[in-house]
């Protein structure tokens, strides 16, 4: 018969044991409720544990459990942390635990990320307006591309994107569904984005661990030097840092005009749209290292060039300073850090191109 002294005991003592203090699987042990069918979640300290329930748990820690359900997790699949959206955390547990992807029984599951195509139908927004289409994206391992066609008759992709400069971010806030995917790419020296969803939550995630695949290969043919740790940060990137802020023109005399900005740390650059759903860059700042003359500051003092916002950021380049205007403070402070934590960063011989580009095209 369970004692619950004797068991709450035992149960603390795994808990301080490494590798049981976090969820084995996001850091989020909460949203494991949402899936009864697929795992339990229960209190140390105020639910009842059977004898036999605490000896499975010492039997079976997060490492050893570890060791069966992700023995063979691709290096390009995407491990979400605590803070990512819960499509990519419901979908990871459930290709570990549901589907069993990672145990090396069902090879097959993880061959199709990497196959030579891999086709996806999604909804795609549109262009110029709101509405959501179908559209068929291709994914190719061959000549490292993504198309998308309008419908499946159509013979010419309606675009053909590289994966040299492609991203690819979950954006559910943004997109305003809770599996919106946001991919972003250069078209004629400017960025692109792209707005997709799916209904079904393992299709659109298994459409980006696709991209992530294809990214990887193209970056391992790019650098076949490196080493697959080096290379997976620079796979999908998160942003640094998005939200509006108001802007100035180049002379600082023009009146503030409200803005959608993006921080990329994938090219260096702060993007700013009219709107956070623009398929097309309004412009772009390059932003280099303090060695070469890239800085970042609180300013202070009101606007009087029609902005209504007053917690300012000075921008200082190699050709130009930039005023924005943040609404409150705390976001001033969020800008300003992230800011500083890119122009800490040191520069690679590509952000030294991407750097020359930009300056050719002003």
């Amino acid at each position: 018969m369970a004692t619950l002294g004797r068991n709450n005991k035992i149960l603390l003592e795994l808990v301080r044991q490494p590798g049981n203090n976090l969820c084995a699987d996001c850091g989020a042990p909460g949203m494991h409720r949402n899936l009864p069918g697929v795992s339990k979640v229960k209190s140390i300290r105020l639910d009842y544990w059977e004898d036999s329930l605490v000896e499975f748990m010492k039997e079976r820690g997060n490492s050893a459990v570890k060791a069966i359900f992700e023995k063979c997790v691709p290096a390009f699949f995407y491990r979400p942390q605590q803070k990512d959206c819960l499509v990519l955390k419901d979908q990871w547990i459930r290709a570990k635990y549901e589907r069993r992807e990672f145990t090396g029984e069902n090879k097959s599951c993880l061959e199709a990320y990497t196959s030579d195509v891999f086709e996806s139908t999604l909804w795609k927004k549109g262009k110029d307006n709101k509405h959501f289409l179908k559209r068929i994206f291709l994914l190719s391992q061959k000549d490292f591309t993504l198309r998308y066609f309008i419908n499946e008759d159509s013979k010419v992709p309606k675009a053909v994107i590289s994966m040299k400069d492609l991203n690819a971010e979950f954006q559910p806030e943004k997109i305003g569904h809770a599996h919106g995917l946001q991919i972003s790419y250069l078209e004629d020296e400017r960025t692109r984005n792209l707005f997709v969803y799916h209904e079904n939550g393992q299709v659109i995630v298994s459409f980006f661990n696709a991209i992530r695949a294809t990214r990887l290969a193209y970056l391992l043919k790019k650098h076949p030097t490196l080493r697959n740790n080096d290379l997976i940060p620079q796979i999908t990137p998160h942003c640094l840092m998005e939200g509006y802020m108001e802007k100035t023109g180049p002379t600082q005399r023009e009146p503030f005009k409200k803005r959608w900005f993006t921080l990329s740390s994938m090219n260096r650059k702060l993007l700013y749209f009219k709107s956070p759903l623009d398929a097309t860059e309004l412009g772009a700042v390059f932003l280099g290292t303090e060695n070469h003359g890239y800085s970042v500051s609180e300013s202070s003092g009101r606007s009087t060039r029609g902005g209504r916002w007053h917690c300012g950021i000075t921008l200082e380049t190699p050709g130009r300073q930039f005023v924005f205007m943040c609404e409150q403070q705390e976001e001033q402070r969020e800008w300003i850090k992230a800011f500083r934590t890119l122009i800490s960063q040191p520069m690679t011989p590509e952000d030294y191109a991407n750097e020359a580009t930009l300056r050719r095209g002003k």
